[in-house]
């Protein structure tokens, strides 16, 4: 077998009982690296310390994919003005968050001779929402819904990354200023009036 060392360099073609023999001397564990070479590869190495270290890799790398998120929020065509507004809010954090968003109008009973207002109200949400997102899919009638796809402007990564850094910072601050809530706490508590003393009869 070709073997390898513990720092990468080349030891040479051994055979397989003197490859043992190192092992035992450096303290460490004989890894085929590549089977199907002509002669096999080998490597002298802290097995244990490589996985761990390759499950690290792992995590760090899943922790840095981005994956789609496809958000659903629901509308009336005769939506309340305050419901809107909490609605909209909701599609605001969820483009800001880089995901996308479908948004559906149900139509009931005689609203669905109307679609227009169900077309008005997706238009007047896309213009309100227009510096974080854009219209991915223009509104369509599908039954009794209609349904439209907003997109973020930014994406996941970046929304994720930019998470992070406001997160950190909080972090950042609290550590800087440990007794800022307490104090403005104990500021605002009323001071203790003295307890009067009983009159003597």
């Amino acid at each position: 077998m070709r073997l390898v060392g513990p720092s990468g360099e080349q030891v040479g073609i051994v055979p397989l009982a003197k490859a043992l023999e190192l092992a035992q001397e450096y303290d460490l564990d004989l890894v085929e690296v590549a089977a199907t070479a002509r002669p096999p590869v080998c490597k002298l190495m802290d097995y244990g310390k490589f996985k761990y270290e390759s499950a690290m890799k792992a995590r760090e790398a899943r922790k840095n994919q981005a994956h789609t998120v496809i958000k659903e929020m629901k509308l009336r065509p005769k939506i309340d003005p305050h419901d809107y507004d909490t609605k909209k809010g909701h599609v605001v954090r969820f483009l800001k968050q880089g995901d996308k968003v479908k948004i559906t109008i149900m139509f009931r009973g005689r609203e669905q001779s109307r679609p227009e207002l169900g077309y008005r109200l997706l238009q007047r949400l896309a213009e309100d929402v227009a510096d974080l997102g854009f219209v991915e899919s223009n509104p369509k009638q599908d039954g009794r819904n209609m349904i439209m796809v907003l997109g973020p402007h930014k994406k996941k990564t970046e929304a994720m990354a930019e998470a992070r850094q406001a997160q950190e910072a909080r972090k950042a601050e609290a550590k800087a200023n440990p007794g800022k809530s307490q104090n403005a706490a104990e500021s605002e508590e009323p001071a203790e009036e003295p307890a009067e003393e009983p009159a003597e009869a």
